[in-house]
């Protein structure tokens, strides 16, 4: 399945004038450790399937539905039965302002099992077997449809996790919604101003808070803390800078707003798992 793995990054082979890979997968087949740009969803169809994410072992059932992250470091097992395995280019919804809410729901790898309930789970099996039926019937509007059922899917997900944050929070539809228009306004400003100092007095400001309060709820309502949020914001500009191939690391890191080359390296790689300079060499073979 994997074409293309140079050190553990796999380059995702598209077919022509397509942006979206779905295996049919049955091979008895381990593929070893590696990340991707694309986000990863996998359905098993027949038998469990078993894949591994920083040191921790996942098992998905038949009709579960399992969405790896965009950079996300995974190791597949090799296991007897049949799964789809789906990989999108999922540029447009990185770059697009209006897709941010949807990506925040991807900072870690989600298992859609009974567990998020029986309405989302069966939305999600039945949004892979769609996806199936049309990528394999060629027709003219194939595509454009299976990125609709995915944006859909991911819609509902993250719908879910923000009616979940609201029990989370232990408070009712009124606060979350104060908390939704405040919140919308600081990462609006940290998109706008990622390149510059940003305080948390600032930040807190804009949203009222105390900075003490505005931390706590911050990393309630983000699942990450504020810092972890605006490097993350920092990496994902630098990627862009990387691809163009006479731009200098340090120059991109002073660009997205890294105060030291060793910050932006080593921030990089906690969350791209490998260097600037790494990710920089890996754009110029594409």
């Amino acid at each position: 399945m994997i074409k293309h793995l140079t050190g553990d990054y796999e380059t995702v082979e598209y077919e022509e004038k397509r942006c979206i890979m779905l295996y049919h997968n049955t091979q008895y087949e381990e593929y070893p450790v590696h990340w991707h740009q694309e986000i990863e969803i996998i359905m098993p169809l027949r038998k469990c399937y078993r894949l591994e994410i920083a040191d921790r072992e996942y098992v998905i059932r038949e009709n579960e539905v399992f969405i790896i992250p965009p950079g996300e470091l995974h190791h597949l097992f090799a296991c007897e039965g049949e799964r789809l395995i789906l990989q999108c280019d999922n540029a447009m919804l990185g770059e697009q302002p209006m897709f941010d809410s949807i990506m925040r729901g991807l900072k870690a790898p989600v298992l859609i099992d009974d567990s998020y309930g029986s309405e989302l789970q069966a939305a999600a099996k039945k949004t892979m077997l769609e996806i199936f039926s049309l990528y394999f019937s060629g027709a003219e509007l194939a595509e454009v449809k299976i990125y609709s059922l995915l944006v859909q899917l991911l819609i509902a997900l993250r719908t879910y996790q923000l009616t979940a944050r609201q029990a989370q929070l232990d408070c009712g539809s009124d606060k979350v919604e104060e908390y939704n228009e405040k919140f919308d306004l600081v990462l609006k400003y940290i998109d706008n101003n990622y390149m510059n100092n940003i305080s948390l007095d600032t930040l807190a400001g804009i949203a009222g808070y105390s900075k003490y309060h505005f931390s706590r709820i911050f990393k309630q309502y983000n699942t990450i803390s504020c810092l972890q949020y605006i490097n993350e914001r920092r990496i994902r500009a630098a990627e862009m800078l990387l691809q163009d191939p006479e731009l200098p690391v340090t120059e991109v890191a002073m660009r997205v707003g890294f105060k030291s080359l060793t910050t932006f390296n080593r921030s990089f790689k906690e969350i791209k798992h490998c260097t600037p300079t790494d990710y920089k060499k890996l754009c110029q073979k594409r």
